[in-house]
């Protein structure tokens, strides 16, 4: 016990003497120690109190700061405007991603209230900027005095042990749990540079990133819209996935693929940077992009900064910092695109007035509906809505349960039975979800859906129907379609309601699925549910 609280306190001694002296030489003195980082970060938030404030996400492995700044015009005030994250130094060697964050974090303090485009986006975003995820890696990748570049160590992951084995470190950008692992894109190796770790999420740096971005589901929604996060090197701008070379598997819509490659290459059209798929690269499992998109449908990008690929890793880590300026200064066309853009990414593929209204759910993810909002539904639970992947469900050559949805991968699925093509979960009662509270506008667009109702040759008690209700929990029907005497097949269909009667009032959809006949099959699958913008 002793020895060991003496080895923790010299461990703790030599970690902040190691600190102190983590600095970089004099030839590359323009460079931001993490002790100037943070120095400098506070100053800013110092200097625009109003729009600025700085915090930290969590600590490191050693017990540094994770720090970040929220650029936003009633800084202290959560409002309801599109939040974009940015962050840096995942891998502790890419020290110039520190200058680009500190870059922008300058340009937009500074420009507000002088500049139009600057201001304007700070009034209508909330802007997350995450300087160095890997605090102690960027300590310890100044302090090899015995290196061939002194006092650079090319050092890549964090500095946390891993039992059993005296290899240093996790590689940040690996420990993602998001395909975690599966793909031969990381390393299971303790030594290696590519080391994904014991678990996904084993590293105190990346729960404490998961930990901030799950904090900004509000009210069952991801406020965070779009991501950025800076690496070097290659002069590139990556779109998921990493884990896979499928351009659009199942996990991501056709619409989402084409959103990506408009931003993408827009971007790269203002900074001379190259666009691709990440896994055009190469295959990566468990990093960050593939994570924040496949789980929370943040449109997430890497950016490879400066140099282009070089034979070294000291040609491609430690560009001289006669680069900064005109390295950082490069991105800023890019950024206040992606910064316009991202609120709603869709806009950049023609579906602003169907996608960037009040609310938009491709059911890819889940966004905060309650099923059996009343605990009144009478539907066995195994055949309630659920948001699930349908299979296709063939009785007397008749598809009741559709084999895919509009969108993507799932919907809300009555009587889901993944895997039985003959067979399904009858509805038998009636199953209702509600979505979380959503404030329309003065003037708001269409509720609009699609929906597939299949049913054997029932009775009109079959059917389904759309309600709003307001912050009264007055439910009002809008829309309706009630079964008959055919047997119908599966078919997808549009199915809208107006919403002028609750203009600029906060309201809740619900949807309910019945099925009052007696012995008689009912599938219902609904998808793609959205509260349109006006067409004026």
């Amino acid at each position: 016990m002793a020895l060991g609280v003496l080895s923790a306190a010299a461990f703790l001694l030599s970690t902040v003497g190691a600190a102190q002296a983590a600095d970089f030489p004099a030839k590359d003195s323009r460079y931001h120690s993490y002790a100037e980082m943070v120095t400098d970060i506070h100053a800013v938030a110092a200097a625009h109190p109003d729009i600025v404030s700085v915090f930290s996400i969590g600590k490191s492995y050693q017990g540094r700061d994770i720090w970040a700044a929220k650029v936003s015009d009633n800084v202290a005030t959560d409002e309801p405007e599109p939040e974009i994250l940015f962050d840096a130094l995942h891998h502790a060697r890419e020290h110039l991603t520190v200058e680009q964050a500190l870059y922008l974090f300058h340009a937009l303090a500074n420009g507000y209230g002088s500049d139009t485009q600057i201001t304007n986006l700070v009034n209508g975003r909330e802007i997350w900027i995450i300087f160095a995820m890997n605090p102690d890696g960027f300590v310890y990748d100044l302090t090899c005095t015995g290196s061939s570049h002194p006092p650079y160590c090319a050092w890549r992951k964090n500095r946390q042990p891993n039992a059993g084995t005296t290899a240093i470190g996790t590689d940040l950008n690996r420990n993602y749990g998001y395909h975690w692992g599966c793909c031969g894109g990381s390393s299971g190796s303790p030594s290696s540079i590519l080391y994904r770790g014991k678990t996904s999420f084993s590293a105190p740096e990346t729960r404490a990133f998961r930990d901030f971005v799950l904090s900004r589901i509000v009210g069952g929604i991801q406020q965070i819209k779009a991501h950025i996060t800076f690496h070097t090197n290659g002069e590139l701008i990556l779109w998921p996935y990493g884990y896979t070379k499928a351009d659009v598997p199942a996990d991501m819509t056709a619409a989402d693929h084409q959103a990506f490659v408009t931003m993408g290459d827009a971007m790269a059209a203002r900074n001379g940077y190259t666009a691709e798929q990440s896994s055009d690269l190469y295959i990566t499992d468990g990093d960050q992009i593939d994570w924040l998109y496949g789980s929370q449908r943040i449109y997430s990008f890497t950016w490879e900064l400066f140099p282009t690929e070089t034979p070294t890793v000291w040609g491609d880590h430690y560009p001289a910092d006669e680069n900064i300026a005109p390295q950082t200064a490069r991105n800023r066309s890019a950024l206040l695109y992606f910064l316009t853009v991202a609120a709603c990414p869709h806009q950049t593929i023609n579906r602003t007035m169907t996608d960037c209204g009040p609310f938009f759910d491709d059911v890819e993810i889940s966004r905060g509906w309650t099923v059996d909002p009343d605990g009144t539904d009478t539907a066995p639970s195994n055949a309630r809505f659920a948001r699930a992947d349908p299979v296709a469900t063939s009785i007397n050559g008749v598809i009741f349960q559709p084999d895919k949805v509009v969108s993507g991968r799932y919907g809300f699925v009555t009587g889901a039975r993944a895997g039985d093509r003959t067979n399904s979960n009858d509805l038998d009662g009636v199953t209702t979800i509600r979505s979380v509270p959503i404030q329309l506008p003065a003037t708001p667009g269409d509720l609009s859906f699609r929906y597939s109702f299949a049913h054997g040759s029932g009775s009109s008690a079959d059917g389904l129907k759309v309600f709003i209700e307001d912050d009264t929990a007055t439910r009002t029907l809008v829309w309706h379609k009630d079964g008959n005497g055919s047997i119908v097949g599966s078919t997808w269909v549009r199915g809208w309601a107006a919403l002028a009667p609750w203009a600029g009032k906060a309201v809740r959809i619900v949807i309910q699925a019945a099925d009052g006949g007696p012995d008689n099959l009912v599938e219902i699958v609904v998808d793609d549910i959205r509260i349109e913008r006006p067409t004026s």
